[in-house]
């Protein structure tokens, strides 16, 4: 059960990591390609987050 909390905050981090790293890099005009890749690594993340919390729900009935 801890490890499964521990794969859902860390997959929950490393969405919001991203996303205020890709956020503050177009506040200071940094590289919109950048910006780009950052948002699309967003994206995957979130993705790969709900597959680990439908996947540790299921799990846990």
């Amino acid at each position: 059960m801890q490890v499964s909390n521990a794969l859902i905050v860390t997959s929950l981090v490393a969405v919001t990591g991203v996303l205020f790293f890709g956020l503050f890099n177009m506040l200071r005009g940094g590289s919109s390609n950048l910006s780009q890749q950052l948002m699309r690594w967003r994206v995957g993340l979130q993705f790969l987050a709900i597959v680990i919390v439908m996947g540790v729900l299921w799990f846990r009935g």
